[in-house]
């Protein structure tokens, strides 16, 4: 693939996600294409250095970009810039009240999605609770929440942090989740809504075989889909 550097902090996660477009968080059917990859080893879960998995909340909310289950159901990012031509295409053209009415969205779903746009930004127990999957609730929040942002219509937003008794920060952070005209407003997806969805994933696909000629049709489809 296009040379990728190394990633050893927040503004080198910005200036990758910036050039490429986008960038999964995990490693995955393309074999380099990952933030996970190009981290220096030392900065995974050390006790004395942050990484990634520190970093991950404060580019979400720097609002050059995006972070979310966006590639397989895996997590990764992609920039505020890109991010509407991405969502064209997988919510295929639909707002979100448009798909429900016009059949294409389960009833749980819309609930979850109510919640955000009325409450706005929410932590995921929040979100659960709101949306009929706290304790003693419906099951299944966790297939529901990833096909959202599968189809672009929820993202992370940023990742909140429990604290000690000393107001120490600790465990791996609490999702805290949005929409994306929650997060860049109303227009954000105007332009996008314009053109032909399946236009929009042929410029994905096609800007991912630019930046891995070296990947298979097969590896492209799988971490994105079939436009």
């Amino acid at each position: 693939m296009k040379s990728l550097a190394v990633i050893d902090s927040p503004e080198a996660i910005l200036d990758s996600v910036r050039r490429l477009g986008f960038l999964p968080f995990f490693k995955n059917e393309i074999p380099g294409f990952s933030i996970a990859e190009h981290t220096p080893p030392r900065l995974w879960f050390s006790d004395t250095e942050e990484g990634p998995w520190e970093w991950k909340g404060p580019v979400a909310r720097s609002g050059a970009c995006v972070y979310g289950k966006f590639f397989h159901g895996r997590a990764g990012f992609i920039s505020r810039e890109f991010f509407p031509v991405f969502a064209n295409w997988r919510r295929n053209g639909y707002d979100f009240d448009a798909l429900y009415d016009d059949g294409f969205a389960p009833a749980a779903d819309k609930r979850i999605f109510d919640a955000l746009q009325q409450r706005g930004s929410l932590l995921s127990r929040e979100l659960k609770a709101l949306s009929g999957f706290g304790p003693g609730g419906e099951k299944g929040f966790d297939p529901r929440i990833t096909r959202l942002q599968m189809q672009c219509y929820v993202v992370i937003g940023d990742f909140v942090y429990m604290r000690d008794k000393l107001g120490r920060e600790y465990g791996w952070g609490v999702a805290k989740y949005a929409t994306p005209e929650m997060l860049f407003g109303e227009a954000f997806m105007e332009d996008a809504y314009r053109t032909d969805p399946a236009d929009s994933g042929k410029l994905v696909c096609d800007h991912l075989r630019a930046l891995c000629p070296e990947a298979s049709e097969k590896q492209i489809k799988k971490l994105l889909g079939d436009p």
